[in-house]
């Protein structure tokens, strides 16, 4: 942090406190900050009250194109466009913003929200490094996440056709998951 203003590292640390309260994990906050790994670190203890999680980040393209996380992946990219098309927001603070709204969506809908906001991040990455993209449901016209070199001339999203097991396995829920989320995406 050598020759930075203290206006500068303050916005910094701002950002790094915000995404630590929204569930960051240390390598987002890295890769999103220019404050250093002992900083980091000092700063995730203070505000979570324990050292952050270890593990490498999820990685698979593939959980976001699964049923339920489609969902809510969707949902998040859906509110991500609104916002870069129409606000000054760009990069992690539209993300911070997306998943704040994404959030809120859910809480107001009894959903329980299954995107963290180290996946939504992540997502973002995928779909900006082309594994991942949007594309319309013939059925809903909703956009929905798909993997990017596949063909879908006459796609139909989860919610439309959702999987003969979805609402089974103790997860009552599920099928009003759907519902709701129709409700907002259509």
């Amino acid at each position: 942090m050598r020759n930075k203003s203290v206006i500068t590292e303050a916005e910094e640390i701002g950002l790094a406190t915000e995404l630590v309260k929204l569930g960051a994990r240390l390598q987002l906050l890295e890769t999103e900050t220019q404050l250093s790994r002992e900083r980091l670190l000092k700063l995730y203890k203070e505000i979570r009250g324990e050292s952050p999680p270890k593990g490498m980040l999820p990685f698979s393209a593939d959980w976001f194109v699964t049923w339920q996380p489609n969902i809510h992946a969707s949902l998040f990219i859906d509110i991500l466009d609104y916002l870069t098309e129409n606000t000054k927001l760009k990069g992690i603070r539209a993300i911070i913003k997306a998943y704040k709204l994404y959030l809120e969506n859910a809480r107001v809908s009894d959903l329980e929200p299954i995107l963290s906001v180290t996946r939504a991040w992540t997502l973002v990455r995928f779909i900006d490094g082309g594994l991942l993209r949007t594309t319309a449901c013939t059925r809903c016209g909703g956009d929905f996440v798909v993997h990017a070199h596949d063909l879908y001339d006459h796609y139909v999203c989860g919610l439309c056709r959702p999987p003969s097991r979805a609402g089974k396995g103790g997860r009552p829920e599920a099928a009003r998951v759907a519902t709701e989320a129709l409700a907002i995406v259509g």
